[in-house]
Order: structure tokens, then sequence, then C-alpha cells
């Protein structure tokens, strides 16, 4: 028996849903990877290792290498507590990064919540925007989005990093994500941004420190019945290392949390997810292709090519 049940069924057509802009990656028929590349000095999952032009080039294409099928490029932390970085100062992080990497052939992203941030580097040959804030830190966002026409993440935000877990308040976090999404994609819609150009995401970790994560992970169908792609970003974050806790409850380090979070990419594909967002490509590349197996072996009757018999 097929384990499609009628909400896998929404979630799997919502992640086949076309996305403006990415023809190379549609048809794919499984979960992507999308692989990060911090240009950032003080990121909390790998303390600043890429933060250079020429590493952050460098740890692109090894992550290319690994099998990420993007590469999501930002110059401006979002961990808990950050501030803001000027304006100029993330350009001149994540511009020449960009321009190297399209260059060299990659599908790029740019994680970004300034408007202008997201126009430069389309221009330098990015081809999505990744915005935390969903477009609500900057109102020209949206335009941006429109005029440009790439695709465009729209994460589930509350405020900015230094005070986002203050934020933490849901009557029913499933619920109140899902229709605060829903509408920030109507305010989208009404700048001029088209349906076909954005993914969503719950926004994992963002005004959501701990348990409140768990829900939204078994519940991907809900956001997919807005009939939009799903982006999973749960890599490193602390919801794990809080379930990874040694005996005195300490959460592990941010690097002892990749396997966890491929257990977590294998789970998202298999229950629809357009792309899952992640630090170490290569263990998330393997998890989302066994979720395809997994999956298109539960929409098929089981049968064996004759004289072919499984090996242990």
């Amino acid at each position: 028996m097929s384990p499609r049940t009628p909400a896998a069924s929404d979630a799997w057509a919502a992640r086949d849903a076309a996305v403006t802009g990415l023809p190379e990656l549609s048809g794919v028929g499984r979960c992507l990877v999308m692989g990060v590349v911090n240009v950032t000095p003080d990121s909390f999952s790998d303390g600043g290792e890429w933060f250079s032009p020429d590493a952050g080039v460098r740890h692109g294409m090894e992550l290319l290498g690994e099998g990420a099928d993007i590469l999501d490029i930002g110059g401006e932390s979002t961990r808990p507590g950050s501030a803001r970085v000027p304006q100029d100062q993330e350009l001149a992080r994540v511009i020449p990064v960009i321009t190297r990497l399209a260059a060299a052939g990659a599908v790029v992203s740019v994680d970004t919540t300034r408007a202008a941030v997201a126009e430069r580097a389309v221009a330098a040959g990015a081809r999505i925007v990744n915005d935390v804030s969903g477009g609500l830190a900057d109102p020209e966002m949206g335009r941006a989005v429109a005029e440009t026409g790439a695709a465009y993440v729209c994460m589930h935000w509350r405020g900015h990093a230094d005070v986002m877990d203050a934020l933490e308040v849901y009557d029913d976090v499933v619920a109140d994500v899902r229709d605060e999404l829903a509408a920030r994609l109507a305010a989208l819609e009404s700048d001029g941004v088209r349906r076909e150009q954005v993914v969503l995401d719950p926004g994992l970790g963002f005004s959501k420190a701990g348990a409140l994560n768990w829900p939204l992970l078994a519940h991907l169908d809900a956001l997919s019945a807005l009939g939009r792609p799903v982006l999973v970003g749960a890599s490193r974050k602390r919801f794990l290392g809080r379930l990874l806790a040694k005996g005195d409850g300490e959460p592990v380090a941010p690097l002892a949390r990749d396997e966890a979070t491929a257990a977590v990419s294998a789970l998202a594909a298999a229950s629809g997810a357009w792309a899952v967002r992640v630090h170490a490509a290569r263990a998330s590349r393997d998890a989302v292709r066994v979720a395809q197996a997994w999956t298109a072996a539960g929409r098929e009757p089981a049968r064996h090519p004759q004289g072919e018999a499984d090996s242990p």
C-alpha cells in the first residue's frame, strides 16, 4: 500500500511546483540541498571560518563537490543576539563571492533582508533571494523581487536576532506560522511578486528556540497547503543541540549536530520539502536520496527484474 496520505500528496505536489527562474532544478524528483556559505566573522555554526572571499569561494566549491544543488551566500549573521552590520559591509562580503561562484556555474542564493543587497546580488548572478524576514525587515523587498524576477524564499519571522527570542509566543505554533506566512504571501503578491517566485520557510529557530520547532517539522503539510514549495533550515540549530544534550543538560556544540541535521533532512524530504538548507552537504545529499528511494518505492508495486535478486 502506498504511504501517500492526502496531506503527503499535497506536500509533494507543492514541492514539484515550478519555481520561476530555476529551470535546471525543476523536475529533479527529489528534495534539493542548499549549502550554506557564511561570509561572516561571527556565525554560530562555523565561527567565521569562511570569512574571506577566497575562503568563501573555496568552501562553496567544496559544497558543490559534496552534492549541494544551491549555494546560499550570507554576509550578516542571524545567530541569536547578533547585531546588524552596515549595508556597505554586507555588500562587500557577499558580492565578490556571488560573482565568482555564479561565474563558475553554481546556482547561487543570497541570504539577505535588504532589498538593495538583493538587487546587487541578482545583478552579480544570484538566482534566489533568501530573506529570513519574509519582506518585513525592508518594505522595498517585495518591489525588488518583483522587478528582478528572482526566486524568493519567504521565511516566517517576527523580529531581528537581538529580540527574536522574546517573541516566542504562540497559541498554536503550526496554525500561527501558517497564517503569518499566508499573510506575507498575500503582501508579496500585492507588491507584484508572482506566486511562482515564492518558496516558504517555517523559520526554525527564529522566535522558536526549542520544542516548538518539532510540531512545525511534523506538520510541513500545513505549509505546503498554501500551494508553494517549502524549504527547511534545521542545520545545526539550537533545538537539535538541546535534543542531543549530554547528561549534564549542556547542549552539544553546533559541529556535533550534523548527524541529527541529516536525519531531519531525510524526514523533511520524505514529507515533501522542496529543499533543505545545510552546512554539511554530503550527509544531507545522501539523506534526501534515501528519502527519494523510500517514497518512490511506496508509490509503485514491488517488482524484480526477471533473474535479478537483491544482495545483502
